[in-house]
């Protein structure tokens, strides 16, 4: 398929972004990734064997998710119709956020390849799925980034960016706000809270006023108006071992505090619960919050949630090309189950047997059962 826009993306060089990413100009880095500094915890191996060690033996069903999901009228958790093509493309980021669960940094150099690429665009030919939601780390440092939204843009597709926000303050990427404006291209911005403590407690000193400034600029380009063409999304997650508050009196409070201090306004907010896995595993360990925050999202579990799971309606393929579930069961390793011998790749996708699997399911899925729930698209109930 002809692309309806030129692929305008900076070419590959030294620093194709105008500065270092491992430099602080870059954008904040409170710590740094659990590869480079070769912790266990690196390994999904490990994260899910710090799952499973924790006792639940008190709690209903001993913890355990397929037990309760039956429970809930669920004899298996199987898919519904594919709606969301998730494509992470790749782990590279400017910031190392200390609940990252993806353990993105400027260090990380898995990367989406152009060919990837159009296996993706190949297998979402094939399917009837209406939105991709592009991922990384932070998916716009890919080089083919933009090609991909084009050709997304080009086959009629809701097209999301999730962005970090102080991304599109590098010296390269200043005129991406206007680009994917003109593409139509909604916008889902992190930023734990309104207020800049608590967002520069987890996501490092400077993020707030950076978050603003970025703010500021998709504003004036018309996101965050209402305009279905422009829609600006924020995302929050708990700075802490709780699970998010009321997504709706968030979104209230927040669009009044953004307007009135910082003269910010965004279309919607959507709420996270975080997952225990990566750098938020590690900082639970740590902290001593682990068994507590397990036991929170299994007394928490609500079976209104189970229908609504993300699960059930995305495909998340990862940057070399395997399927997943979701996008945390692709941080932990815990590909799709194919109903064939052959390993599930997007090289090989076949809508057929993806509708035929069964969804692979752990510990760490009580993080979106629990409360009103937790999905990439926020509360689910």
């Amino acid at each position: 398929m002809d692309s309806m826009f030129e692929d305008t993306q900076t070419p590959e060089m030294t620093l194709p972004y105008g500065v270092d990413l491992n430099e602080i100009a870059a954008g904040p880095k409170p710590t740094t990734s659990l590869q480079r500094r070769r912790s266990p915890l690196a390994e999904p191996s490990r994260q899910l064997a710090s799952l499973e060690a924790i006792d639940l033996s008190q709690l209903p069903h001993a913890g355990e998710f397929s037990a309760r999901i039956a429970e809930a009228g669920w004899a298996e958790l199987r898919p519904a119709t594919l709606e969301i093509f998730q494509i992470n493309v790749g782990k590279l980021c400017n910031m190392t956020c200390r609940h990252c669960h993806v353990d993105a940094g400027p260090d990380r150099r898995e990367i989406m390849d152009r060919e990837t690429i159009e296996a993706c665009l190949q297998a979402l030919d094939q399917t009837t799925a209406h939105t991709v939601d592009i991922t990384g780390g932070a998916p716009e440092l890919n080089l083919h980034f933009r090609y991909l939204v084009n050709e997304c843009v080009a086959r009629g597709k809701h097209v999301i960016d999730r962005c970090n926000l102080t991304v599109l303050l590098l010296p390269t990427l200043q005129d991406l706000p206007q680009w994917l404006a003109e593409r139509g291209v909604e916008v889902v911005c992190s930023l734990p809270h309104y207020r800049k403590f608590n967002t520069d407690n987890q996501r490092g000193q400077g993020t707030f006023e950076q978050s603003i400034e970025a703010l500021h600029r998709l504003n004036a380009v018309g996101y965050g108006t209402g305009n279905p063409q422009r829609r600006l999304t924020l995302m929050s997650n708990p700075v802490g071992a709780f699970l998010a508050s009321n997504q709706t009196k968030m979104e209230q409070e927040w669009k009044a505090g953004l307007l009135k201090n910082h003269g910010v306004t965004f279309d919607r907010l959507i709420a996270l619960n975080n997952m225990p896995i990566s750098r938020f595993l590690e900082w639970l360990e740590a902290s001593g919050n682990l068994e507590g925050y397990l036991e929170l999202l299994v007394n928490s579990f609500n079976p209104a949630t189970v229908s609504g799971l993300m699960c059930r309606n995305t495909l998340s393929i990862s940057w070399d090309g395997r399927l997943f579930d979701c996008d945390f069961n692709q941080m932990l390793n815990l590909e799709v189950q194919s109903p064939t011998d052959q390993r599930p790749h997007i090289r090989n996708f076949h809508p057929d047997w993806l509708a035929q699997r069964h969804i692979v399911t752990g510990r760490h899925c009580f993080g979106c059962t629990a409360g009103a729930g937790s999905s990439c698209g926020g509360a689910i109930e």
